[in-house]
């Protein structure tokens, strides 16, 4: 150990040397300064510029002028609305931003068709000034329109024009104006005169005209606008997105103003609407009962040849008068009272209630405008949440209350005026037997014509109702109130050019430091069989295993030429040289334990694509995890092998024998493998037990081969333990990732007999590291290269 203290030391550099590593490659770093500002310069040419747009409003508070009169009304539920209150912009915040009306602002301006002209190394957008505009007319059924190829145009002429695409699936010339039918729909071209100059300027240069899917448009747009409430306490919002066109940005922003004022109006109109469609309703119904009264009144009086009421009945009659019309009112509210809770009754909670049909009483129309006011914010609120969101649960709460004292309320009422109405019956009973003089169909008579008044002003009464309701419905003003129109900043936003031009002359500096510092750090990992060699000049190299690409099978089939499987069978012709040289008194060498220095050298890999090759010779080959504190053989197996009991079981259980353990691979019939078991919590003293002897002494008389995956040597005193069972001992040595210091370790074990028997495998070798520093590696077959891969090569 104390060489390999004194090889670590002596491989660290002198701060000279490092300083003289950076200063002797000096023109580097002038010319990577020079080179990315001259980048820089180009990149800020053609980069897409962008710019700032930003509008603000007010967000008007309809419920302001009748808050104090809701709170007193529901002083319990007190702190709630506070909390309600507070997040009501932010609720509206939401709406703004949701792709509900992002997208109808989208759809309205036709953002999801780009139109931009063909540059030699920039397109410009062409939303401000284009010369033409196509409209897709009809798409087909099996088309999808996130897949519609982009069409690019060249004009010919004020008449005519030339139309493809970039797959050669169109390619035809047509009029402006006419119907074209293309492969995945109808278009039409309309030629745009508004600006003369800008048309000529068009023609015989391409245009390209890009189709998006709605959708898609509508989410990226909801991912770049912004909208905030900067002024706390205060109904302001402010709109803005960053876009390379401003006008396309200032248009959507003002459009998605205009929409959020629509769908607000819609909300709104929706109470006016659903009292407008109850009181139609009730129209139909009261038509039918006065042409039926009036009917019945006709044949009376036909029939009965009465045309006059009999003058000594008149003061009977007028002293009747006065309890006539308090009956009507009694009857009139008692009717409606008995509608709105029928309704009520048959409605559900989500339904909005009908409002000012003329109820008397000022409680119930208050209470009847909270529960619609409520309905609507609840509605509002689930278009931007789900029903879970505790707002949304208070609220319905808050409605099922609300709800419950309005029916409380319409049934005290109508309690009230049947009382009312009883009376009422009882005096007109009085009057009624001072008529008993008065003939029986002058009775009958005044009792049709009564009912007939009663439902003539009840008529009148619902079409003044209906007409409110209606005005209500066309008069609406915006919810947002406009204070600045959209609006774009002269100075863009992106790219800021002193920071970039900052940051590349500092990229500059930086990229040949990191070459150098990069190339300097390489030098302390293994890179070839000569490094190795030079370290290690006593121990035998006997294979380099590639180095693989990124989805490159890591384990050797059947029938495998790639060069992963002849590095293997390399590696397992030289290992039987080794097992003839090691053979005495006629036993049989066939047991190779794999280590390495460290955790993750690739010993498993190596492992397991040995017992691979050694099995594809159709000899019968054990695979054991012997690395019992973190074994990494599961990797290779399915989840329903890595359960079984293994070499941990075998050794704490007398009863287990080797065939009991080992399992054949799915990936070859001559190969079993036994798994380490369960993780011990004294594994060193485990592997002392002689049990272990008996493992191995039994596994190389049931199998031609017996391969044994380790532990990490320097980590672990595991493998030096049980290294005096192995016949060969592979030390595996990863390129590009064991340190070269850490080679003094299996030199000094070697030298002082923990490791007996060592031969050394180089893993993850680069193509140009094969062999002797040579350039072909096991390419033993035709094998296509890119350009730059053989250039550097």
């Amino acid at each position: 150990m104390s060489n390999f203290s004194q090889n670590q030391h002596q491989n660290e550099p002198s701060l000279r040397e490092v300083i003289d590593r950076y200063i002797r490659y000096w023109y580097l770093f002038v010319l990577g300064v020079i080179v990315a500002v001259a980048a820089t310069m180009v990149y800020l040419r053609y980069t897409t510029t962008y710019y700032m747009s930003t509008a603000t409003v007010i967000i008007k508070d309809d419920r302001s002028a009748s808050n104090s009169g809701e709170l007193a009304a529901f002083s319990e539920l007190g702190s709630f609305l506070n909390r309600f209150g507070d997040n009501k912009i932010e609720n509206e915040l939401a709406v703004f931003r949701s792709k509900r009306i992002i997208k109808e602002a989208v759809k309205t301006l036709d953002l999801n068709v780009v139109y931009e002209s063909i540059g030699t190394f920039k397109n410009t957008n062409l939303y401000e000034y284009k010369p033409f505009e196509i409209r897709y007319l009809s798409f087909n059924d099996s088309v999808v329109t996130s897949r519609i190829p982009k069409l690019n145009f060249k004009i010919l002429s004020e008449t005519t024009y030339e139309v493809w695409a970039d797959n050669k699936s169109i390619n035809q010339t047509n009029d402006f104006g006419e119907r074209v039918e293309l492969p995945f729909g109808g278009i039409t071209v309309l030629p745009i005169f508004d600006h003369p100059a800008v048309f000529d300027h068009y023609i015989n240069k391409t245009i390209s005209v890009t189709y998006r899917d709605i959708d898609l448009v509508a989410s990226a747009y909801q991912k770049k606008i912004k909208v905030v409430n900067e002024i706390k306490n205060s109904n302001v919002v402010i709109l803005s997105l960053r876009s390379p066109v401003r006008a396309q940005a200032e248009d959507f922003i003002d459009e998605l103003v205009f929409q959020y004022n629509k769908d607000a109006i819609n909300d709104r109109g929706q109470v006016a609407k659903k009292t407008s469609d109850f009181i139609d309703s009730r129209l139909e119904i009261i038509t039918r009962e006065l042409d039926s009264v009036e009917t019945n009144k006709e044949q009376f009086k036909s029939e009965n040849r009465l045309t006059d009421i009999e003058a000594e009945a008149q003061l009977i009659l007028q002293n009747a008068s006065e309890f006539e019309k308090r009956r009507f009112d009694v009857t009139t509210q008692l009717e409606l009272a008995n509608t709105m809770i029928d309704y009520m009754e048959n409605s559900s909670s989500n339904d909005l209630l009908p409002a000012n049909i003329g109820l008397s009483g000022e409680e119930v129309s208050r209470s009847v405008d909270n529960y619609n006011e409520l309905i609507l914010r609840r509605n509002e609120l689930l278009k931007t949440s789900t029903s879970k969101n505790p707002v949304v649960i208070n609220l319905n709460n808050q409605i099922e209350d609300i709800r419950s004292g309005i029916l409380g309320s319409l049934k005290n009422t109508t309690s009230g005026l049947k009382i009312s109405l009883r009376d009422l019956n009882f005096k007109e009973a009085s009057i009624n037997s001072r008529l008993s003089q008065v003939p029986t169909t002058e009775k009958i008579y005044r009792g049709i014509e009564r009912q007939q008044s009663i439902k003539e002003q009840l008529y009148l009464f619902l079409l003044q109702q209906r007409e409110k309701a209606n005005i209500s419905l066309a008069v609406t003003a915006p919810k947002a109130k406009v204070v600045d129109k959209a609006f774009s900043s002269n100075v863009p936003v992106s790219p800021n050019k002193s920071l970039i031009y900052l940051g590349a002359a500092l990229a500059g500096l930086l990229l040949p430091f990191s070459i150098i510092y990069t190339r300097s750090l390489l030098n302390n990992k293994v890179a070839n069989r000569r490094d190795v060699e030079m370290i290690l000049p006593d121990i035998s190299l006997i294979g380099e295993i590639p180095k693989l690409s990124k989805g490159d099978e890591q384990l050797i089939q059947v029938n495998d030429r790639s060069i992963l499987a002849e590095s293997f069978r390399i590696l397992r012709t030289n290992l039987q040289y080794l097992f003839i040289n090691k053979l005495n008194n006629n036993k049989k060498a066939n047991t190779v334990f794999v280590t390495s220095t460290i955790k993750g050298e690739g010993k498993t890999f190596v492992a397991f694509n040995l017992a691979l090759t050694l099995a594809l010779t159709g000899k019968k080959v054990a695979l054991i995890g012997a690395d019992i504190r973190n074994p990494q053989l599961q990797r290779y197996l399915p989840k329903d092998s890595q359960s079984r009991k293994g070499l941990t079981e075998y050794i704490i259980d007398p009863s287990l024998t080797v065939k009991d353990l080992a399992a054949k691979s799915s990936y070859n019939e001559n190969l079993c493998i036994v798994l380490s078991g369960v993780i011990p919590p004294n594994p060193a003293e485990l592997l002392m037990e002689s049990r272990t002897n008996e493992f191995f002494e039994e596994a190389r008389g049931l199998y031609d081969y017996v391969v044994v995956d380790t532990a990490p040597s320097m980590l672990v005193t595991d493998t030096i333990l049980i290294n005096k069972l192995a016949d060969v001992t592979l030390y595996v040595v990863r390129a590009n990732y064991t340190e070269r210091k850490l080679l003094g370790f299996p030199k000094d074990a070697t030298e002082d007999g923990r490791l007996v028997n060592v031969a050394t495998v180089l893993n993850n070798v680069s193509m140009v590291n094969f062999g002797y520093g040579n350039k072909y590696g096991y390419a033993y077959s035709d094998e296509q290269r890119g350009f730059l891969r053989r250039f550097f090569r």
